[in-house]
């Protein structure tokens, strides 16, 4: 019984030290919810065939950045995904609020699919901050952490 109690302290004391670096992005985040994170950059006027692409957020940028240098990201995200039948936005929004203590690896899944994701397909990022699934996931694993531990100070 102390050998599951020291464990779980091993694993929650993990989950801290690679989650609370991302959370300073909370506020951004929060702020910016149901907004694309990006801008269409279209190139001069009146240049007919110019080629239109998305400029981010510098602090989207760098939550990327940060987030997928983290051990929080899961290579193999797809699985996250087929294994629970996540198909919509709503579908995961579902999992993420009942995530547990046991589902981290799922909101690990979900975090990984829009910031490695996002490298080939740049729309996702966009995507995550619009539908709020960054800022969700990151509520959650502080939400868990504090459950199992104390409450995080962030400032």
């Amino acid at each position: 019984m102390d050998e599951g109690l020291e464990y779980r302290q091993k694993r929650i004391e993990e989950y801290r030290r690679t989650t609370v670096p991302l959370l300073r992005y909370l506020p951004w985040l929060e702020k910016n919810a149901g907004q694309p994170g990006s801008t269409l950059y279209q190139g001069e006027e009146g240049s007919g065939n110019a080629l239109s692409f998305p400029v981010y957020d510098s602090t989207l940028m760098s939550f990327v950045k940060e987030a997928g240098a983290s051990p929080l990201m899961y290579r193999n995200y797809s699985y996250v995904y087929t294994r629970n039948g996540i198909r919509t936005h709503e579908d995961e929004r579902k999992i993420i609020a009942s995530a547990e203590l046991k589902d981290w690896d799922m909101l690990r899944g979900i975090l990984s699919k829009y910031v490695l994701g996002g490298r080939t397909k740049g729309s996702l990022w966009s995507e995550a901050v619009k539908e709020n699934i960054f800022c969700l996931v990151l509520k959650q694993m502080q939400k868990i952490i504090e459950y199992w531990d104390k409450p995080l100070d962030i400032r």
